[in-house]
C-alpha cells in the first residue's frame, strides 16, 4: 500500500510542476485513481479574476470523469507548504460527490504526508439524499 501511495504522490508532484499560479505562486497538484488503477492528475489553474481558478483536485477529478472513468479509491494532493494543505471547501464537495468517503493523501516536498477520509474533512456532507428526486 505504500508504494501504491508513494506512485501517486510523485504523480500530484509532477502534476504540481504544471500548476499555473502567476498571481500567487500558490502551485498544488493532485492525482485520482479508480478502483481498475487508473491515475488522472491535475493542477491548479488560475485567473485573473481569482473566482474563475480551479484548483487541481476538481480539475483531477473532472478529466477522470470526461474520459468516462469513475469508482475512485483515493486521491492525493500535493503542495509545497510545512503544514500539509487539504482541499479547500468547494473540492471537498466535488470528492464527496463523485468519490464518495474515499482517503485522501496530503503530502508536502519535503516527504511528509497524512491520509485521511473525506468523511473526516467534511462531516454531515450534503448530497442527493437531500434532493426530492
Amino acid at each position: 500500500m505504500e508504494e501504491e501511495i508513494q506512485r501517486l504522490i510523485a504523480c500530484a508532484r509532477d502534476g504540481r510542476e504544471r500548476a499555473v499560479a502567476p498571481y500567487s505562486g500558490f502551485r498544488v497538484g493532485a492525482a485520482v485513481e479508480t478502483e481498475d488503477g487508473s491515475v488522472f492528475t491535475g493542477c491548479n489553474v488560475e485567473n485573473a479574476t481569482y473566482g474563475l481558478t480551479v484548483c487541481a483536485e476538481r480539475v483531477a477529478i473532472w478529466k477522470a470523469l470526461s474520459e468516462g472513468a469513475g469508482g475512485f479509491r483515493r486521491l492525493v494532493v500535493v503542495a509545497d507548504t510545512e503544514e500539509l494543505t487539504p482541499p479547500c471547501g468547494p473540492c471537498r464537495q466535488i470528492i464527496w460527490e463523485f468519490c464518495g468517503d474515499i482517503e485522501i493523501t496530503m503530502a508536502n516536498l519535503d516527504g511528509k504526508s497524512e491520509t485521511v477520509r473525506t468523511s473526516e474533512l467534511l462531516p454531515r456532507a450534503f448530497d442527493r439524499r437531500f434532493l426530492k428526486t
